[in-house]
């Protein structure tokens, strides 16, 4: 079998394997009931959406012709360790100073990973994102995710 698109099939097989690595991760949780879904439910469904996406992609690159068999460029390395290590530092600074100061520093680190940084939409962005997430997780969820730093005690 010929691949015609070499994105595509690329793109598919990732997402098939990692859709069936999260699914199968998932059948070590509870699954409950419809009406009372226990923790391995959502991300078992999750997993076999994305699992299903990359087999849809996957199917398309081995069928579709493609012009010049669409190859795969080059990796683009500094966005994607700027974004890893913006997700590291995220996780080691929320529990030290709180949503409303990681958030935003979250937002700065990861624009600095694309070509067009503007201090206007990432103040913005960070505003809207930290309300909306604070709306969301702690008062809608009640999730017990700090809000201030620890050394101030809010």
């Amino acid at each position: 079998m010929k691949i015609k698109s070499q994105r595509d099939f690329w793109s598919g097989l990732m997402f098939l394997v990692a859709g069936i690595a999260f699914a199968w991760g998932a059948t070590e949780y509870s699954f409950g009931t419809s009406a009372r879904p226990g923790p391995g439910y959502f991300p078992f469904g999750l997993g076999i959406l994305l699992a299903l996406l990359g087999g849809l992609v996957l199917f398309k690159a081995l069928t579709l012709e493609s012009e010049g068999g669409d190859p795969v460029g080059a990796i683009a390395w500094r966005p994607l360790l700027v974004i890893v290590a913006a997700i590291v530092v995220f996780g080691v600074a929320l529990p030290r100073l709180g949503l409303a100061c990681t958030l935003p520093l979250l937002i700065v680190l990861s624009s600095l990973a694309g070509d067009q940084f503007r201090w206007r939409d990432v103040f913005v962005t960070s505003i809207v994102l930290t309300v909306g997430s604070w709306a969301l997780f702690i008062v809608g969820l009640k999730l017990t995710i700090p809000l201030w730093p620890i050394y101030i005690g809010g």
